[in-house]
């Protein structure tokens, strides 16, 4: 759960799986202007993409136009990168970071989105009794995982060191005033097991209010997908933990949902035969080794996006429980020893193309 910020592109976590179908051509003796608008600019795929929140941002339009569709896609584009400044810890200046400076000493207050993500995060921490938590942001620095990776470990003796400072219950909300404030010094919070997922929804809203209804809007393993592709489904891939990044070993339809992937696979490396990873375990500071990828399926993707955290953490055996508790809530594991687990409501729903690749 590294902090979000503007940094080098990782690669996509879930790939498209379905290929274009282009609409029907104009019937002879039908309405010519319909005819002709057919024939000039069929409905089909055009795709966006730019880099924000340090992942690759893409939209997907099912449309003909192609002047609006990349106006729509700059108009998203722009929504990531200010909240990227508002809830970044890359940027001295943004809120989270001046939270972060003045733990131990005082409240900031903080944007009304920003405190709505905090907030947020409580509640799923709460919900979730602190497997998700955003103070692991007290790990900065000490598990390099980003353009700082150099393939080292940390110590552990400052790992446990660290461990003091995490913990949700000392993060202090003033719902009145809407501050935040960290009650230790040296606490940090990080956003990044979050916010890709507010800034989805936010996009998902900017195209709807943009009068598009069949599109697909990712960040990196956070994904929503609207209507259809004409008469047909949108289908989406789950990437093969251990295969090419193209690869998917297993496919599902998806219509008006958020379609979620945390993996081992997207910031890390292998040493001396064991994988290290961003997806940190806040009970122990070191990376989680239940799951290799976890894909939620969920009406919005902020909920795919934090939730997705948690079970990945706990793993399908302990997890499979949660995901039946919540409403409108799936889940595809991958787990440690390279078995899928599938929750019944996708049960015949989610295609497994082959088995994973096993490996490291």
């Amino acid at each position: 759960m590294a902090g979000a910020g503007v940094r080098a592109i990782a690669w996509l976590t879930a790939a498209l799986a379905a290929t274009v179908a282009l609409a029907p051509g104009a019937r002879a003796g039908g309405d010519v202007t319909a005819e002709r608008a057919a024939a000039r600019s069929p409905d089909h795929k055009i795709t966006r993409t730019a880099s924000a929140m340090g992942t690759v941002v893409q939209v997907t339009f099912w449309t003909d136009d192609e002047a609006k569709a990349a106006k729509a896609a700059q108009a998203v584009f722009d929504e990531f990168d200010r909240l990227d400044r508002m809830m970044t810890t890359w940027l001295p200046d943004s809120e989270v970071s001046q939270i972060n400076s003045a733990a131990g000493v005082k409240a900031i207050k903080v944007s009304d989105e920003t405190y709505a993500v905090i907030e947020r995060a409580m509640d799923v921490s709460r919900r979730s009794k602190g497997i998700f938590d955003i103070t692991v942001g007290a790990f900065a620095g000490l598990w390099k995982f980003d353009e700082d990776m150099d393939y080292s470990l940390p110590d552990q003796a400052e790992v446990k060191k660290r461990l003091a400072l995490v913990g949700y219950k000392n993060v202090v909300l003033d719902a009145k005033h809407h501050t935040v404030k960290l009650k230790k010094k040296g606490m940090r919070i990080t956003l990044g097991g979050i916010a890709k997922g507010y800034a989805v929804d936010k996009a998902v809203k900017i195209l709807v209010d943009l009068g598009y209804a069949d599109f697909i809007m990712q960040a990196g393993g956070d994904m929503y997908v609207s209507g259809k592709k004409g008469d047909k489904p949108w289908v989406v891939g789950i990437r093969d933990p251990r295969g090419p990044r193209d690869q998917s070993f297993a496919v599902a339809p998806v219509q008006d949902h958020s379609f979620s992937t945390s993996g081992d696979y997207e910031r890390g490396f292998v040493k001396d035969g064991v994988r290290y990873h961003h997806i940190l375990d806040p009970r122990t500071g070191q990376p989680a080794r239940a799951s290799r990828s976890v894909t939620i399926r969920a009406k919005d993707a902020f909920t795919a996006d934090a939730w997705s955290k948690v079970l990945f953490i706990l793993g399908a055996e302990q997890a499979m429980k949660l995901v039946d508790s919540l409403d409108d809530f799936e889940a595809v594991f991958v787990d440690a020893d390279n078995q899928v687990h599938v929750s019944s409501g996708l049960d015949g729903v989610v295609k497994v193309l082959q088995p994973p690749t096993d490996g490291t």
